[in-house]
């Protein structure tokens, strides 16, 4: 890749509010007023240096405004940003994500230069569950094959038969075609899965340090103080699905609220994920219980930049943990997003 002159540190200037002034008319009422001068040079020098370097940057729903409507060419959830590192062009893929998102870009195209912002955006579930926990797994059930999370590590995913999204858990599941299986890292998310399918599931005990801090009360509260419909995450506690008007992955909110347009809604979800649906929702007004993700917010304008400029924080795998990786995420791939809406 051919190396370009460094750019010095984005500074204000008056032609930007023109220049700029259609993103700042979608995203005025998700960011602060006075964050808009500081947020705005950083946009555009991502922007120009994007295009010198022919990047392409995906970025998760998880992240802020500011990265999700002003810098990103790709966005979605894990499976969205997975299929599109698979089918991508460019050379150059910068993912505004957790590092277990960019790990299966690195994945998906290992003739790619995969960078993240910073190394240290990691997951709870990614880190509750390592490949010698699955050889052990394997150990105490033979025979039964593996279903992993996409949340887990390339090392987790490479001792995997196939991998799944909270969009497609179920039907990864029934579509090995036996009676058992081991799911993991998810407890949550497993035992929703379980009461969908009548396939046994073995369960590991890992929980998503954002959707796990939710209660049944919070809910309640949300529906009876502000009359607001409750859409959860399936990685959120049983107790708090059973008091939701929909359950789903992160795409499937948006599409349920396209088709519901509810006056008033509460996503028990991580809390840029509402900021960005209210983005295209303008008329449903958004009720907050919400939990921010550290890890996600550990990735900034000023670190999407800084990766683009010095092409740091690149995602290196060992080829044969990516082999065998590689066919537990294709298998997935393969069974899409069956999520009905």
């Amino acid at each position: 890749m051919n190396a370009i002159s460094p750019l010095p540190v984005p500074t204000w200037r008056e032609e930007l509010e023109h220049e700029y002034a259609a993103l700042r008319a979608r995203i005025e009422h998700l960011v602060p007023c006075m964050e808009w001068s500081l947020h705005l040079p950083w946009i555009e020098a991502i922007n120009r240096l994007k295009q010198q370097r022919g990047a392409v940057i995906m970025a998760h729903s998880y992240q802020s405004p500011e990265i999700f409507h002003g810098v990103a060419d790709v966005t979605g959830d894990s499976l969205a940003l997975a299929q599109a590192a698979a089918d991508c062009d460019s050379d150059l893929i910068v993912l505004c994500g957790v590092h277990f998102m960019a790990e299966s870009a690195k994945i998906l195209a290992p003739d790619k230069t995969v960078l993240i912002p910073d190394l240290e955006a990691g997951c709870s579930l990614a880190a509750s569950i390592t490949a010698e926990d699955v050889r052990e797994l394997r150990r105490q059930h033979p025979g039964v094959p593996v279903v992993s999370y996409v949340n887990t590590s390339a090392a987790v995913k490479a001792e995997t038969d196939v991998c799944c999204t909270s969009a497609n858990a179920v039907q990864v599941v029934e579509s090995l075609g036996v009676d058992k299986v081991i799911f993991l890292p998810d407890q949550f998310l497993g035992k929703h899965v379980a009461s969908q399918t009548g396939v046994e599931l073995v369960l590991w005990h890992g929980r998503c340090e954002v959707h796990e801090k939710f209660t049944a009360g919070e809910a309640r509260h949300a529906r009876e103080r502000f009359d607001a419909k409750l859409v959860a995450h399936p990685e959120c506690p049983p107790e708090v699905l059973a008091e939701a008007d929909f359950v789903g992955s992160t795409s499937a909110m948006g599409r349920w609220l396209a088709k519901e347009q509810p006056k008033r809604v509460a996503l028990i979800t991580e809390c840029s994920m509402a900021d960005n649906l209210r983005a295209q929702f303008p008329r449903t007004e958004f009720i907050k219980p919400c939990n921010l993700c550290p890890h996600m917010q550990r990735i900034t304008l000023p670190n999407i930049y800084a990766a683009l400029r010095d092409l740091r924080h690149e995602i290196h795998i060992p080829a044969d943990i990516i082999e065998r990786a590689r066919g537990s995420l294709t298998r997935m791939l393969a069974v899409g997003r069956q999520e009905r809406v």
